[in-house]
């Protein structure tokens, strides 16, 4: 069983009000980067994290905790949200973080399927 956890935005989720549901659905759907786990492997949403915002130096230690609590529901990997894939200026730092912290956790760079270029995403997001 392939056991997921999601790290969102917080300046999606909690500024912009994104849900998730688009992450949520292609999870059930397997679509998207999910399509990677065989359909016969069943899939378990440990759980959905946001990061800890833009942050200082502590960004990454702040993350990890978040990461930590996860990893005590044996998650295997961690997919990072197309919003943090088009958004977060972080997220080689992140992940750099959670592989050294967590070798045994795959980072996964997106969930949904991406139905508009990053580019686009990124204006829209500025728009708001």
């Amino acid at each position: 069983m392939a056991r997921i956890g999601i790290l969102t935005c917080s300046n999606a989720t909690q500024d912009l009000g994104c849900s998730s549901v688009s992450c949520l659905a292609d999870l059930r759907k397997r679509r998207g980067t999910f399509s990677r786990y065989p359909a016969d492997e069943p899939l378990d949403l440990v759980g959905i994290i946001n990061c800890p915002g833009c942050p200082t130096l502590t960004g990454p230690d702040k993350l990890l905790l978040r990461i930590r609590a996860l990893t005590e529901f044996r998650t295997g990997s961690i997919h990072f949200a197309n919003c943090v894939k088009a958004l977060c200026p972080f997220q080689a730092q992140y992940r750099s973080a959670i592989e050294s912290s967590f070798p045994h956790i795959t980072v996964v760079l997106g969930t949904h399927q991406e139905h508009i270029t990053t580019e686009e995403f990124r204006a829209r997001v500025k728009r708001l």
